[in-house]
C-alpha cells in the first residue's frame, strides 16, 4: 500500500472491465433474443457474449484478488463493502421469489376465465413434485450445508477442510443445475410462465455461487502454495 495514504479506503486505479462486461451482457442480450426467435447468427452471438462474460469475470476477479493481497489494498473498512452490498442481494432475491410464488399461487388458486376456469390449463402437463423437484431439494438443503462447514472451516484455520467442503458445495451445485436443465427440457410449458422465472432466477443465483466458491477454493489452494 502506498505509504502517503492517510485514509482506509481504496480508490481503484481505472480499469477495462467495466465496459467489456457490459458489451459482453449486450451480446448475450441480443443473441439471446435472436436465438429464440430463430433469427441467423443468433447462437454465435449468443455463445461470444457468454465467453466475453466468463472472461471479464475471470480477469475481474484475479484484479481484486491482486489488489487485496499482493497489494493490500482491502483494509477493514473496504472489507465491509462486500458484506453490507451482500445484504441488499440477498434481499432483493428473497422478494423476487417472493413475487414469483404469489404470481403462480394467484394463477392456480384463481384461474382465469381465458384458461377456462381450471388449473392447469387444459393441454398442459405439469411435473411430478416427487421426481426431480423433490431430488433437488436435499441436494440444494446438502450444499448449504456443506458451504456452512467450509466457512467454519475457514474461521478455524483449517485450510485442507475448507477446500474439501467446497469442493463438495461446488459438486452438489454442479449436480443441482444439471437435474434443474433437465427439467426444464421436459416441462411443456414456455419462457414467460412463472415457472421458468422462479426457477431461472434461482438458478442464475446457482451458477453464479458456484463460480464464486469454485474462486475462492482456488484462492485458498493459491495461498498454501505460495
Amino acid at each position: 500500500m502506498i505509504e502517503s495514504q492517510r485514509h482506509s479506503y481504496h480508490l481503484v486505479d481505472p480499469s477495462p472491465w467495466p465496459i467489456s462486461g457490459s458489451l459482453g451482457a449486450l451480446a448475450t442480450t441480443v443473441g439471446g433474443v435472436m436465438y429464440m426467435h430463430s433469427f441467423q447468427g443468433g447462437a454465435t452471438l449468443l455463445s461470444l457474449g457468454l465467453i466475453f462474460i466468463l472472461y471479464t469475470m475471470f480477469v475481474w476477479w484475479r484484479d481484486v484478488l491482486r489488489e487485496s493481497t499482493l497489494e493490500g489494498h482491502h483494509t477493514k473498512v473496504v472489507q465491509l463493502g462486500p458484506r453490507y452490498g451482500s445484504i441488499p442481494f440477498i434481499v432483493s432475491e428473497v422478494m423476487f421469489l417472493f413475487a414469483y410464488f404469489r404470481a403462480s399461487s394467484h394463477s392456480s388458486l384463481a384461474p382465469t376465465v381465458e384458461i377456462g376456469g381450471i388449473w392447469p390449463p387444459k393441454g398442459i402437463g405439469v411435473l411430478d413434485p416427487r421426481e426431480i423437484p423433490f431430488l433437488n431439494t436435499p441436494i440444494l438443503l446438502s450444499s448449504g450445508a456443506a458451504v456452512t462447514w467450509a466457512h467454519h472451516a475457514i474461521l478455524a484455520g483449517k485450510e485442507k477442510r475448507a477446500v474439501y467442503a467446497l469442493v463438495a458445495t461446488v459438486s452438489l451445485a454442479l449436480v443441482l443445475t444439471g437435474f434443474q436443465g433437465m427439467e426444464y427440457y421436459q416441462a411443456p410449458f414456455t419462457i414467460s410462465d412463472t415457472f421458468f422465472l422462479a426457477t431461472g432466477f434461482h438458478g442464475f443465483h446457482v451458477i453464479i455461487g458456484t463460480l464464486l466458491q469454485s474462486m475462492i477454493g482456488q484462492c485458498i489452494l493459491s495461498k498454501k502454495k505460495g
